[in-house]
């Protein structure tokens, strides 16, 4: 632990990075106190390493820190990185955070980031975002039908018709995951659709959530 404490001290950028990678293979107790000084580093590829890494190996304890880089950090990969760890950290303290960092920065990797991170916190109050992230570019669209089937909010299911023959396969394929997550007769009739897809993925996943459906 001792050299990589160094190697985060070096003035060469190569061994910063390799210290931050490292940290992958150590355990949270000792890699966290070595990412928070990371996290802080002059280059943004080092901060960009830490901060998601923080996302797995960290605590609510670092949450205070994610919502000001989420805020502040003046590299837009940087607070992309942030929200995911929020997500990462599955903390449902950032709700309001992350649906202002969606409202506020422009770029559209955060914005995906922010959408990606209110599915893994699966909290319905963000529905609203996910509709309107619904008519986003189309990354972000197909993020955020995802999002809405892990919410688990059935006013999601008319909105998720609108797409199901969109010509994006994966948005499809993300709309019959929704779909089987969300259930009830609307979207099973979808799914029963959706199970003949031009897409052997898409239409694969229909028919496993057709199949967990019957189970229930």
């Amino acid at each position: 632990m001792e050299s990589l404490e160094q190697k985060l001290a070096s003035p060469e950028l190569s061994d910063r990075l390799s210290a931050v990678g490292a940290l992958r293979d150590i355990e949270p107790a000792l890699a966290v106190p070595l990412l928070l000084k990371a996290v802080t580093d002059e280059n943004a590829r080092v901060r960009y390493a830490a901060v998601s890494l923080l996302g797995q190996k960290g605590s609510t304890a670092q949450l205070p820190l994610l919502l000001d880089l989420l805020e502040s950090d003046p590299e837009f990969d940087v607070r992309a990185a942030a929200a995911a760890a929020l997500g990462d950290l599955h903390a449902p303290e950032a709700l309001d955070s992350l649906i202002a960092a969606y409202e506020r920065d422009s770029e559209w990797l955060v914005r995906f980031s922010v959408v990606a991170a209110l599915g893994e916190l699966g909290d319905p109050a963000a529905f609203d975002l996910l509709e309107r992230a619904m008519q986003s570019e189309p990354l972000t669209r197909t993020v955020a039908a995802g999002a809405l089937g892990q919410i688990g909010d059935r006013r999601a299911v008319p909105l998720l018709l609108r797409h199901i023959e969109d010509e994006d396969w994966q948005l499809r394929f993300r709309i019959a995951q929704a779909l089987g997550q969300l259930g009830g007769d609307e979207a099973r009739n979808a799914l029963q659709r959706l199970s003949s897809d031009s897409n052997a993925q898409v239409a694969a996943t229909a028919r496993d959530a057709l199949a967990e459906e019957s189970k229930k």
